[in-house]
């Protein structure tokens, strides 16, 4: 397998992009977990193939987009991972997590169609391999409390934060900016 690197710049850091020949995103995570995304690539693809892509893909131009303020515009992008059958059923659930939103462990388990796998949903989450467009910051304790994400709990409650000032309302965005003048 062939697939593309490009890096690009976020609020939250260099962020390392991998698409395939068809501009599907098989890896995205942040380069100061390079070596993560690199295992993670072995362990699903082997030894792929990785080189510099010439061009922008369309998912480097809706991860932009998304950091800008359009959270949706990362619905659309085509991702594709070769994780064991359980792990690719919860990362098809992440994506149906909407914007904004969060849920527990336990309530992804149930989604999932099974109850009592809370735990193996943490680690499928652990072992995603396409942070942020499958969006297991989303996924939080059943105590409320942020936890869990391989790319650090500040990074993890800055997405959910980023989501829902994304979708609050223009005059609640104006009250929140005057409040914390």
């Amino acid at each position: 397998m062939r697939l593309f690197c490009e890096k690009l710049a976020s609020p939250l850091g260099e962020l390392i992009l991998l698409t395939d020949e068809a501009g599907t995103v098989r890896a995205l995570d942040f380069a100061n977990y390079e070596t993560r995304m690199q295992r993670l690539l072995a362990l699903h693809y082997g030894r792929p193939l990785v080189q510099p892509a010439h061009t922008a893909s369309q998912a480097q131009g809706a991860l932009e987009a998304y950091f800008a303020g359009d959270i949706r515009a990362l619905d659309m992008i085509e991702t594709a991972n070769a994780g064991r059958m359980f792990q690719r059923a919860v990362w098809q659930k992440l994506r149906e997590i909407p914007a904004g939103s969060t849920i527990s462990y336990a309530t992804l388990a149930q989604r999932v169609g099974r109850p009592r796998a809370s735990r193996a949903v943490g680690a499928a989450n652990g072992s995603n391999p396409i942070a942020i467009i499958v969006p297991c910051h989303r996924v939080i304790s059943a105590s409320g409390a942020l936890c869990g994400y391989s790319g650090g709990v500040g990074r993890k409650a800055w997405l959910i934060a980023h989501e829902r000032r994304c979708l609050m309302p223009l005059g609640e965005k104006a009250d929140q900016m005057e409040a914390a003048l």
